[in-house]
């Protein structure tokens, strides 16, 4: 524990994230505190969830409301700033009025109110990158620009080299001093990384800034469609049904254990070396989305499954994302638990819920009614 820290405030720590991030620091010895609006989807009715520690102090708000920040901060040393608005739908006002104004109003009341905030740890994602970083076999080591649609529209998934135009380009690990955010979560959470490293440094309010992998595990919300294939595939093997695999199901992703980011979260609460630096989080292996899929068929027992790819694919999206976590294994973190057990312990939380199987089709639907769903696997 570090000893200057006694009191953390967590936002969104009702949430999936959040609640395992307040279960490590009170087992660590501190007082834990959380702000959370709880909202639907993820949250039933605005009641608190049964799984939050008791030992938790709750606080009801918002993070886009000044006097909901006042009443959370009193007496906190430190702050680990999670809620974010998720989803891949064009309401793209919201991600600025949550992520952006939530942001920009937590610096903004430590320097008026001149709070004795010591340390702030901010949430990012992976997807700052945008398409990332490649190999091209004519133009070396290229930034890959977003995918033209013309190319989506026929089944060309790989991005172009923005040289030569190239296809064949060869996925690289992605390290901290690169991004180009392609769509309005991921712009929003780059700039919550700027507000945290730039406005933190200008006004010596030491912050951290940390770009999760696609996190899994318990509590992960089966309401939400922003929690990505982890809830699709397994709600669809419970139900009997078989998953949507987008594109050709060749996608590289690289997912994490919440466990392994909750123990990131208090490592760069507590380690100055990590002060006005960001941090990639993951897993240290990409998986193909079908080798996910079959990762669920397997401990779900689902041997029947036809695993088969639609065509469809979702605006803004990012063909691989690999992240480099060479900087954060250096301060001594490194990830414990593979996707497998985060399948594992997933399902076995799935059935202790009162799921609607039906919200996986529901979630689609809408996806495509708003045009974040395109493409068909009939053409």
């Amino acid at each position: 524990m570090n000893t200057k820290l006694k009191r953390v405030l967590i936002t969104g720590g009702a949430g999936f994230i959040g609640s395992h991030t307040a279960d490590l620091l009170l087992s660590k010895g501190y007082q834990v505190r959380v702000l959370d609006n709880l909202s639907e989807p993820v949250h039933d009715n605005g009641q608190w969830p049964d799984y939050l520690d008791q030992r938790v102090e709750r606080v009801k708000g918002s993070v886009t409301e000044a006097n909901d920040w006042r009443e959370a901060l009193k007496g906190v040393d430190g702050v680990i700033h999670l809620a974010a608005y998720q989803d891949l739908l064009p309401n793209f006002s919201r991600f600025a009025e949550t992520n952006v104004k939530g942001t920009m109003l937590l610096y903004e009341l430590i320097v008026q109110d001149k709070l004795p905030v010591q340390k702030v740890v901010v949430a990012s994602s992976q997807f700052v990158y945008g398409q990332g970083k490649y190999e091209c076999p004519k133009d070396g080591v290229v930034f890959a620009k977003d995918r033209l649609e013309a190319d989506l529209e026929a089944k060309q998934w790989e991005p172009r080299c923005p040289i030569c135009g190239e296809q064949n380009l060869k996925p690289l690990t992605n390290s901290e001093d690169h991004q180009d955010p392609s769509n309005q979560y991921s712009i929003s959470k780059f700039t919550q990384e700027l507000t945290a490293l730039k406005i933190g440094k200008n006004y010596n309010i030491p912050s951290s800034a940390m770009r999760y992998s696609i996190v899994q595990g318990p509590r992960q919300s089966f309401k939400n469609a922003y929690s990505g294939v982890l809830r699709l595939f397994c709600l669809k093997a419970l139900s009997g049904d078989t998953p949507s695999i987008y594109e050709d199901g060749q996608q590289l992703r690289d997912y994490v254990h919440v466990d392994d980011v909750a123990a990131a979260n208090v490592l760069a609460l507590e380690d100055e070396r990590a002060n006005y630096e960001n941090y990639n989080v993951g897993g240290g292996k990409p998986y193909t989305v079908l080798e996910f899929a079959q990762i669920v068929a397997d401990v779900t027992g689902r041997k029947d499954w036809q695993l088969e790819p639609t065509g469809q694919y979702r605006v803004g999206d990012t063909r691989h994302s690999i992240s480099d976590i060479t900087k954060l294994k250096a301060l001594g973190w490194k990830p414990t638990k593979t996707p497998r057990e985060a399948v594992t312990e997933y399902v076995a939380w799935l059935k202790t819920q009162d799921v609607d199987f039906g919200i996986v089709k529901q979630s689609e639907e809408l996806m495509k009614k708003m045009g974040a769903l395109r493409g068909s696997k009939d053409n």
